[in-house]
């Protein structure tokens, strides 16, 4: 008897991923799970430099901002509870000082630019259709910063308006890197806050959206997590405990599900060999100064030279 549906996946015959290649995500906080997972297993792999972006707005700015290396002044700053903000950042980019927080926004664009330049596969997952534009200066910001409310208007961003970002984000994407793999996918997290019927309709607006421009043909292609909660994972027992977060059980089985899809054969024996050295890493004692435990010690130190002496950008 099979009590789960299974979602057909395929395995992707080109572009594979392996420790060569070098991978940049950007998106809602489901592509920092994923980037996650990536730094455990010590692939070439950076996230989000300007912290969690939700929508695709916000993800076309920055990619256009980078690519015209716009500079941050202090116009496009604020103040607010004693700590300075941008409109086009997460808030875990926001800081005390005004210089620092202009310095790690400029930075920021930098490593964006030479990320989307460089990366031979760019992830980009949508977490909404729902965005807030701000009145004062009729622009769609990436984050509120608990700006009152009242100080914008909320808009659903329809399939064709979603469309229309991503074709911008795709074609600006290949004007400084025509060979990267661009990989779509909508992030299984559910934005209750705007309602359970809305979550649903904003959802149902970008899967729309991403269907409308992908094209394998053209190397840009769709990576389904939203569906593979959504159906295969359909119990609350793979949800924490705001029952809207995916667990780590969950996170885990999706991962081994793009794992399947785009990693190439060749670096799933290096990607053990790796987990080995991290449990090894944190592996507790009962006696820190046996003779065994230092025969332990020795062992891995050997194996992530070993792994060193093959991929040179590793560390652990």
């Amino acid at each position: 008897m099979n009590l789960q549906t299974q979602i057909p996946l395929q395995k992707e015959a080109h572009h594979q991923i392996d420790y060569t290649s070098k991978l940049f995500l950007l998106g809602s906080c489901f592509s920092e799970n994923i980037g996650n997972k990536l730094s455990y297993f010590k692939f070439q792999s950076v996230q989000n430099p300007l912290g969690i972006l939700f929508h695709p707005k916000a993800i076309e700015h920055l990619i256009l901002n980078s690519i015209n290396a716009k500079e941050y002044t202090e116009e496009d700053i604020f103040e607010l509870n004693e700590r300075w903000h941008c409109f086009d950042a997460h808030s875990q980019l926001s800081n005390n000082g005004k210089e620092e927080l202009l310095q790690n926004l400029n930075e920021a664009i930098k490593t964006t630019k030479e990320q989307l330049t460089n990366s031979t596969h760019i992830i980009i997952t949508l977490g909404t259709a729902w965005v807030y534009r701000y009145i004062s200066s009729d622009m769609i910001v990436a984050n509120c910063h608990k700006v009152p409310q009242k100080k914008f208007l909320k808009e659903l961003l329809s399939v064709d308006k979603v469309t229309e970002s991503l074709e911008s984000i795709t074609a600006l994407i290949r004007s400084i890197n025509p060979k990267a793999s661009i990989i779509f996918t909508v992030s299984p997290v559910r934005h209750v806050k705007d309602g359970f019927v809305q979550n649903q309709q904003s959802k149902s607006h970008l899967i729309a959206g991403i269907h409308n421009v992908i094209e394998p043909r053209k190397n840009t292609h769709y990576f389904p997590s939203y569906e593979i909660m959504m159906d295969e994972l359909r119990d609350y027992r793979f949800y924490k405990e705001d029952m809207i977060h995916p667990n780590q059980t969950a996170i885990h089985y999706i991962w081994e599900k793009f794992v399947y899809s785009w990693f190439n054969e060749s670096s799933l024996s290096t990607m053990k060999r790796v987990e080995e050295i991290q449990k090894g890493i944190t592996h507790k004692p009962f006696n820190p100064n046996s003779e065994a435990h230092q025969k332990f010690l020795d062992k891995l130190k050997f194996k992530q030279e070993q792994l060193k002496k093959e991929f040179s950008f590793m560390s652990f």
